[in-house]
Formats: structure tokens, sequence, C-alpha cells
């Protein structure tokens, strides 16, 4: 398929509907003027890049069902390929695969072994999985392959690949990873997210990025500011997004894709499926797939033992105490305690060190090099650490132990 270079000429992305003369801007994306496209006028891209490898060929219908139950894997949705098994059978560029052999990585997991080839056939797609089930990398590798067969961007041009994610460590997450395996190919990417200075993003995305991990609300800031732009993507993904609703993302959300032209691919990561998620994947994706990695309801990681201790208020810093005499007598754990407030965080912090326990604190009083600090002492911290952590999941810690 011939593909040409994206012209950015105004005719297929003109705007309209923006907020009358002499209106003050309240509200993050109130300067974005929603996009009028005109997909006969756009340019064409290729997004299939998938060819079902012999060995996938040859599986039966049974060989399909068998693994599915075995990996726990439900697809809803018409049109949907084979799962792969291995890495080879998706059949990745070599450069691809060599970074995963370096990696260590013996074989897909189960939202990579179905989400590689839906990916790679440029279909719209929604995964529900557990935390660190591997998403990942089942929504980088592909974009890799889809940057990798678009023209090269130009002076002026914004991402390819716009990642959207709920918080800068995830963000800051993603990023190494794409790094890691994008180096390779010389895909540049950026991360773009709130609590650090502008500047250096800002020259990151007027050098220019094939892909931007971001959150919300910064990339807003710069797409009103005109410091980046949408043109070029064609590849988007919302990671994560039960949780960027959660944190009140949606109007931000619904602006930025406005921004984005329709033809799009866009993936969908998800822990849970409640129905403001459904509804948004309603509006914005076409004609996808479900990928579903055990029970709708989990959103946890059900290979983790959970042990729940039901007792009075009073008795809970005693039986905290006593928990933690228990745990840190091992030598190599290290413990991350979760409290309501942020009070609570500091004056549990101040007992805890009283009585002779490495606790540090972290939540959303702190500054970002605070933060920061925090989470690199305990990334270097052989064992014996305690991190008391307040809020309603603002963070996302250590999940270097976790499947990419």
């Amino acid at each position: 398929m011939c593909v040409t270079s994206c012209c950015r000429s105004p005719r297929f992305g003109s705007s309209r509907g923006g907020p009358p003369p002499g209106r003050k801007f309240g509200n993050p994306g109130d300067r974005l003027r929603k996009k009028r496209w005109d997909l006969d006028e756009l340019p064409k891209f290729e997004k299939n890049f998938y060819t079902e490898h012999p060995e996938i060929q040859r599986m039966s219908q049974y060989d399909v069902e068998e693994y599915c139950r075995k990996k726990e894997i439900t697809v809803r949705g018409s049109g949907c390929p084979k799962p792969v098994t291995s890495f080879s059978q998706a059949q990745f560029p070599q450069y691809v695969l060599d970074v995963l052999m370096q990696q260590n990585f013996k074989e897909p997991t189960a939202i990579q072994a179905q989400g590689f080839p839906l990916a790679l056939s440029g279909r719209d797609m929604v995964g529900i999985a557990q935390t660190g089930s591997g998403k990942t990398l089942s929504y980088l590798l592909p974009a890799i392959v889809h940057i990798n067969h678009q023209p090269y961007l130009e002076r002026g041009d914004g991402p390819i690949c716009l990642v959207l994610a709920p918080t800068r460590e995830l963000a800051q997450q993603v990023q190494q990873v794409a790094y890691d395996y994008g180096k390779s190919s010389r895909i540049k990417s950026t991360c773009v997210y709130g609590g650090a200075p502008k500047g250096p993003q800002i020259r990151d995305l007027e050098r220019g990025v094939e892909i931007c991990i971001a959150t919300p609300g910064r990339l807003i800031d710069f797409l009103e500011a005109g410091k980046t732009n949408l043109r070029r993507c064609t590849y988007l993904v919302l990671d994560e997004a039960d949780r960027m609703l959660d944190m009140g993302f949606e109007p931000q959300i619904r602006k930025i894709l406005d921004q984005i032209r329709p033809d799009r691919q866009t993936l969908m990561w998800s822990a849970t499926w409640p129905k403001e998620v459904r509804q948004l994947a309603e509006d914005f994706l076409k004609d996808y797939v479900q990928i579903n990695i055990g029970a709708l309801e989990l959103s946890a990681n059900h290979n983790i033992l959970q042990i729940v201790d039901v007792c009075m208020d009073s008795e809970k810093d005693h039986k905290l105490l006593q928990l933690m005499e228990e745990i840190m007598a091992e030598k190599e754990n290290k413990t991350i305690i979760f409290v309501e407030t942020k009070k609570r965080c500091d004056d549990l912090t101040r007992r805890m060190r009283r009585d002779g326990w490495p606790a540090m604190c972290i939540h959303g009083d702190k500054s970002q090099p605070e933060r920061d600090w925090v989470l690199t002492v305990r990334a270097r911290s052989a064992a014996g650490l305690l991190n008391l952590i307040q809020g309603r999941g603002r963070l996302s810690v250590e999940r270097a132990k976790r499947g990419v």
C-alpha cells in the first residue's frame, strides 16, 4: 500500500464550535476547538501489518479454545485473530525480538498472546486485565511496528503514537519501556506530565517524537498553547482508563480525542469494566474487540494472597506494630502502608521512626523532588524499608517487579 506524508492543510482538520469571543477560559481544554474532519481529504495511512504464522494457521478451533481456557482469555467481538503462543509467532521484526531475548522473556502473557495479533491487525480493542498482566508490551510493541510503517516526522509534526496515562509514575514507566524497545529503530519518545518544568518537555516535542506518553492535564496545556499537535496521531492508547475516569479526567480525555483523526487505531486498557469506561469505549472506538483476562470484577492479581484482619480502631496501631515485627523479621522484606489522610500519614511515620523503624512517607503535599527521593531510596534499599502512602491510588510504586 502506498503511504503518503501527512499534509497539514486546514481543509481536513478545520475547527468549529469554539467559544465566543471575549469569553474567559475557566476549564482545561476550553481553548481547544473541536475538529471537523473530512475523511476523504485525510492522508491515507497503513495500520494492518499482521500476517498469521503458519503454526497459528494449523491451530484447530479446539486448540484455540483450549489455549484460551487455560489462559482465562475471553474474547467479545467479531473477526478476532487467533492468539499466538510465542513471540516469534507474532512475527515481530528482528530488532524487537532481540530486545525480548535480552529481557529474558520466554513467552507472551495471556493479554499479550491475544493482544499482539489484534493490535497488529489495526483493530480497535479494549483489554481488561489485572494489574501486572503485561499490557504495556501488548500495546507498545505493535506501536513500534505501526510507527516504522509511517512516513518520517517532518518539522512541526506531533507524535504518531499517543499514550494517555493517569499518573506521572505510570507515564515514566511506559516511557522507559518505549525507550528500551524503540531505540534500535531510532524511535524517539518523551514523557509529558504535571509537577515538573515545562521547558524540557516542550523542547522534546518541538524536536519531534514518534511516541508521546502524557497525563491528560499537561497535554491539554501544551495543546492549548500550541506547543504540540495531534495531526499525525494514528495510534492512540488509553492506559488505565478506569483510573483516569476515577481521577476526573474524562472531560480532558474527550477534548484530546476530538483533536485526533477519527480513523485512528485506538486501544483502551482497564483493570475494571464499569459503565463509565464502557460508555467511553462506545463513544470513541469503532467495531472494537474486547479481550478479558480472568473475571471482569477482578482488578488485582489473584495470585497474591490477601489477608484481612478486622479490628477496632483503638487496636489498629498495636496490631500494625505486631504485624511489622513479623514482616520485617525476614531480611528481604519491604513494606508499603496505605493510610486515609495526609495527617495520619505524617503522624504514623513520626511514631514509627521514634520506635526505630526506617519509615518514610509520601503524599500529595510533598514536593515532586521529595517524592522522587523517597521512590529512589526505596528502589535502592536492599530490605527493611517502610513506605507510608496516603491517598486513593495516587502513586504506582515498584512496578518493576510486575509484568510490562
